[in-house]
């Protein structure tokens, strides 16, 4: 299987696993919240930042999404590279709050470590595309 098409495919499967976990966080996050991994639910108002939770991996989601359909793969290597620490920050999180540290690291150190692959396959994918000297422009006389 050519290396675009491996990484395709993983890009797809990110884009969609963090899009449906941050909309189930929005949608039912009392429901949600256990799967992160943090030992207790948030007292008084705290579910609200459940739902930024929500509302940041969605919008993780959607710049892998726009950087994938219009093309941009080398942008979307760096962005795969980058959005990896939001999912070591989860696990840093659940591990100094004294979660479960078999989600933080089955779940979100797992998540991320796999986005780390994607982008520096996605990096390796379009290393000769981007040192490829440019051509010139044709002139027209």
């Amino acid at each position: 299987m050519p290396l675009k098409k491996i990484n395709t495919v993983l890009t797809v499967a990110f884009i969609l696993f963090i899009l449906w976990f941050g909309t189930e966080f929005i949608l039912s996050p009392e429901t949600t919240a256990p799967g992160y991994g943090l030992p207790s639910w948030p007292s008084g108002d705290g579910d609200g930042f459940l739902v930024i939770k929500g509302i940041r991996d969605v919008v993780l989601a959607l710049v892998l999404g726009i950087l994938l359909v219009t093309g941009h793969r080398r942008a979307l290597g760096w962005a795969l590279l980058v959005e990896a620490f939001a999912a070591y920050g989860d696990m840093t999180n659940v591990l100094a709050h004294h979660g479960s540290v078999a989600i933080a690291l089955g779940v979100h150190c797992l998540t991320a470590t796999l986005m780390v692959v994607n982008g520096l396959l996605m990096m390796r994918e379009t290393r000769k595309v981007a040192a490829a000297p440019a051509t010139p422009a044709p002139q027209l006389a």
